[in-house]
């Protein structure tokens, strides 16, 4: 029988996305679509290149084509992505960011800013644009994960203003409120002026294209928190816990920051750090320190996903001080973890995106 382009793009009708839950040509993600003989190739395009479901879409298309068209065809895919956005445009320096992540916690201690860390160097590393402000105002602590301390942001223009440039590292765009003091040095601003410091950080930085900009948020549930979420277009939040009852405690409060009305900031789930002990001479054994499961359940209690379970490893804290973050380690459990973590939460945009583009059709 003769393959046809038309008999392609009929097969491919069968291979739905598993989280927007249509199928790829409904959705546009089949792209170029040429056929010559039995050879069939054509473009995938997902909505972020941090996808988890890549493999499963890929073969789910190559399945179709051999059971729907010819089985003796050979399937050449592109797997391609553009991260979507449900943002609307304005002229600032952020119109170009399509999506803006938080990364909260409700107390300070529990490897926040190592999980926003970890986060921007693993979407990045997938191939998205990233960026990372670090808004800990005062423990700035993103200079030194990134091995920038000292390194200034450059000068830069957006619309005829002077703006700062952010400094590079790992592919991530990052300014941090470190840079503006020495590591001797406190900032010591009061909570409006350390809320408009934050908001000018933002927006005195020419950002340029960017799927993701993360926010390294301060612990708490203060002043701070509340004008960035008032003032900064997010798309979502993150809340980072470990798994014991003092700190679910807060997490709760954290996450009940973010649904109050007047902020109304999606919560996209919960990350649970330091899950479990894992010593380096005995890597298949899981230690409980902190509790078992603590945030795997609070997730479960309040109907969120949870994002990932990172376990505590001597060499997250080490890749941390010298500036090289653990998700570099390729194939090491907890470089797994962070990219798995990072995954969902691209997953998760996506859904939340589709879900505004879905109401924004029927209302």
């Amino acid at each position: 029988m003769e393959i046809t382009i038309d008999s392609v793009i009929d097969a491919l009708k069968y291979v739905d996305d598993p989280d927007l839950k249509k199928d790829l040509v409904t959705l546009g993600m089949i792209k170029d679509v040429a056929v010559d003989g039995k050879n069939v190739s054509f473009t995938v395009v997902l909505t972020t290149p941090a996808c988890p479901m890549k493999d499963m879409i890929h073969n789910a298309c190559v399945n179709a084509i051999k059971f729907y068209v010819d089985k003796e065809a050979i399937v050449n895919i592109t797997m391609t992505s553009n991260v979507t956005s449900t943002r609307s445009t304005d002229n600032s320096t952020l119109s170009k960011i399509k999506n803006i992540i938080a990364v909260a916690s409700g107390k300070g201690g529990v490897g926040k800013s190592t999980v926003s860390a970890n986060l921007a160097v693993a979407l990045a590393k997938q191939g998205a644009k990233v960026g990372l402000v670090d808004a800990d105002i005062y423990g700035p602590s993103q200079t030194i994960m990134f091995d920038v301390q000292n390194d200034m942001p450059a000068k830069s223009e957006f619309d005829g203003k002077p703006k700062m440039a952010p400094v590079e590292s790992y592919g991530v765009k990052l300014n941090s409120v470190g840079f503006l003091a020495g590591p001797d040095q406190v900032i010591a601003l009061r909570g409006p002026m350390a809320s408009k410091a934050l908001t000018q950080l933002f927006m005195d930085t020419n950002w340029g294209e960017l799927d993701y900009l993360i926010i390294d948020l301060p612990p708490g549930t203060g002043d701070i928190q509340i004008t960035l979420c008032s003032t900064i277009p997010i798309t979502g939040a993150v809340v980072v816990s470990t798994p014991q009852a003092v700190a679910l405690a807060d997490a709760r409060k954290g996450i009940a920051l973010f649904k109050l009305p007047a902020l109304n900031v999606p919560v996209l789930g919960i990350v649970e750090n330091m899950a479990y002990f894992t010593p380096e001479e005995l890597p298949e054994n899981k230690y409980y320190i902190f509790g078992k499961d603590g945030a795997k359940n609070l997730a479960e209690e309040m109907n969120l996903p949870l994002l990932g379970q990172i376990p505590l490893v001597q060499s997250i804290r080490e890749s941390g001080d010298i500036g090289r973050p653990a998700v570099l380690q390729e194939t090491t459990p907890q470089a797994l973890a962070f990219r798995e973590m990072a995954q969902n939460i691209a997953q998760q945009v996506a859904i939340l995106n589709a879900n505004k583009m879905k109401e924004s059709v029927t209302s």
